[in-house]
């Protein structure tokens, strides 16, 4: 990466811009001139880079450049990670793809951050604020990735960014306490039906709800939530079910693998349906806790739209809307909305963040910030004692009131 160092001598004070280059023994050249405005110049425009040359000559493109990113995310995965799974692999070249109808008139070593500029300026007439916040992260990936094998000598993408609008989005809505318990309630009833083809499937939907909201792991996550995993005090989550429901997987990072505490009522309840209510073991290849009759995972759509809002129509937990001709019942909540239940109550019951963080399997805490910080701030404020500043600094000498 280039720098620029001051240098004060006979002839006066002169900015001197070391750079890499592949033609000294040392690795670096220099550059000196008269002002720092045109040392920043030289470093900024290009020049630089331009006389520093690539160390890897068959990489100058953006496409070039994005290929390597590509097969370096297949292959080996970015900074030590796991290799990315094919949905993802699939996602990023939907990515580069985009990126690449930009339309770069530039070599990859000749680009500035102006460039850069232009390109988000683009991003954001083209897509919407999300896409484009996804295009140039990925772009930045690239370039880091370059960065650190030699192959660009500097982040021209710094300080560029598309921000996320989060804290102007409306936060997520949570079913409150009382909901919940109306909603597995609602489960119990349906396990209990007079009609076996309801108490059936409800056989299987009530420890899955209860799960869910025992544990705020994704649906995802406790679909294919195997045997194994299911512990006296507790559930491991190890594995996911792949976007596009076509595999099952490891969790999509690191940080969802995570244990996490269960109630021994849903524990009692998920190994009483497991043991007397599971598929053979022939069938159930994946060891699953709630597979379907033929062994497979459930889709994520059927539980959704047969399971979660059954119990919600059940409970009274929605509405009635129409749809052409036809009356059809929406649900007030998702299945989503019982992670964010369980959020909420870590939040209520005053849990450290970095805890919340890890149950929650978060990769980032400004995750767990952006979705949650509001009922942070929320419960916070409830055991606020609120004070002027001068009453809150105490032993502080005051003079005496003048009022009467």
């Amino acid at each position: 990466m280039s720098d620029i160092r001051k240098r004060t001598g006979k002839n006066g004070t002169t900015y001197q811009v070391r750079y890499p280059t592949t033609k000294t023994k040392s690795g670096y050249a220099y550059a000196t001139f008269g002002t720092r405005k045109e040392a920043l110049e030289f470093r900024e425009s290009g020049s630089a880079k331009r006389a520093a040359k690539s160390t890897s000559s068959d990489i100058q493109t953006v496409e070039q450049g994005l290929e390597k990113w590509l097969d370096v995310c297949e292959k080996e995965g970015r900074n030590g990670r796991d290799p990315i799974t094919k949905d993802t692999l699939a996602n990023y070249k939907w990515r580069r793809d985009c990126i690449l109808k930009y339309g770069w008139t530039k070599g990859l070593h000749e680009l500035t951050a102006p460039d850069i500029v232009e390109f988000r300026s683009w991003l954001l007439r083209n897509y919407s604020h999300e896409l484009a916040q996804c295009f140039l992260l990925s772009f930045h990936s690239m370039v880091l990735e370059l960065l650190s094998r030699g192959v660009l000598t500097y982040d021209f993408v710094a300080g560029v960014s598309v921000q996320s609008r989060s804290r102007y989005d409306e936060p997520v809505i949570i079913p409150s306490e009382r909901e919940v318990h109306q909603i597995l309630a609602a489960a119990d009833r349906l396990a209990n039906s007079k009609n076996k083809q309801i108490s059936d499937s409800w056989e299987r939907y009530r420890p899955m709800l209860y799960m869910a909201a025992d544990t705020g792991m994704r649906p995802q996550e406790y679909i294919v939530v195997p045997e194994r995993n299911i512990h006296d005090n507790g559930v491991l989550v190890d594995q996911a079910l792949e976007s596009g429901d076509r595999k099952i997987t490891v969790t999509k990072t690191r940080a969802g693998r995570r244990f996490i505490d269960l109630s021994l009522d849903t524990v009692d309840m998920v190994r009483h349906y497991s043991q007397n209510h599971g598929v053979s073991e022939l069938k159930n290849t994946d060891e699953l806790v709630f597979p379907t009759s033929s062994g497979r995972w459930q889709s994520p759509d059927n539980w959704r739209k047969r399971g979660f809002a059954a119990a919600c129509e059940e409970a009274g937990l929605g509405e009635e809307i129409k749809t052409g001709r036809e009356t059809v019942f929406k649900p007030r909540y998702t299945p989503y909305s019982l992670r964010h239940f369980y959020a909420s109550m870590l939040i209520d019951q005053r849990v450290n963040l970095k805890r919340i963080q890890k149950l929650m399997g978060h990769e980032k805490i400004e995750t767990t910030l952006n979705v949650y910080g509001h009922l942070i701030e929320r419960k916070e404020a409830e055991s606020e004692v609120r004070l002027g500043m001068l009453d809150s600094m105490r032993g502080m000498a005051c003079g005496k009131p003048v009022a009467r």
